[in-house]
């Protein structure tokens, strides 16, 4: 039995600019170096592993798990629109609409989940899969983990190169792409349901 792999160049990078910016690694530079000041050090290749398995795992069982409690990969994919368009926004405007905890240690929490490998990114994984071949999505994974593995191990360096108002800048770029996206996902979904 042959398994046929639909490898698409286009998928793959409109998926990994999406995770991108949904995850936004470089967005999150502040809140990183916040909290390596607070534990001390930052376990950089736990946090990349365990926000990858969780991706990888809820890309394969998060549509049974919807099944189970009834709901369609569409609605899914409305409903991530949503909050993709609402982190859009907080990108955007700068301003925090979901506010989050202080953690105590940071390996795993907060940083593999929720800031990689969050509500969003979880969403954004099971939109995708109503659009995408699974295994341009899970390429797309790959390269957006070792980029936040390299982000996480080089983030007081990036933080120097390229200061508060750079950071503000690609935070706001990635925030109108993402918005963009959000847009789009809804008008692709939305028909289906009806």
């Amino acid at each position: 039995m042959s398994i046929g792999l639909n490898f698409d160049f286009r998928q793959i990078a409109t998926s990994s600019m999406i995770l991108f910016a949904v995850i936004d690694i470089v967005g999150s530079i502040p809140i990183i170096i916040g909290l390596r000041n607070k534990v001390g050090h930052i376990q950089s290749e736990k946090a990349s592993i365990v926000a990858a398995i969780m991706m990888v795992a809820f890309l394969f069982v998060g549509e049974e798990i919807l099944n189970l409690i009834g709901i369609d990969v569409n609605s899914f994919a409305v409903a991530g629109a949503f909050i993709i368009f609402f982190l859009a926004i907080e990108m955007i405007l700068g301003i925090q609409l979901y506010k989050d905890d202080a953690p105590e240690t940071a390996s795993i929490v907060p940083l593999a989940f929720p800031m990689i490998a969050g509500a969003g990114t979880m969403t954004s994984l099971l939109s995708l899969r109503a659009e995408y071949h699974v295994e341009n999505i899970i390429v797309a994974i790959v390269v957006n983990i070792i980029f936040v593995y390299l982000v996480l191990k080089s983030s007081s360096r990036i933080e120097k190169v390229l200061g508060a108002s750079g950071i503000g800048i690609i935070r706001k770029v990635f925030g109108v792409i993402l918005l963009a996206i959000a847009v789009k996902l809804f008008a692709t979904n939305i028909n289906q349901l009806f």
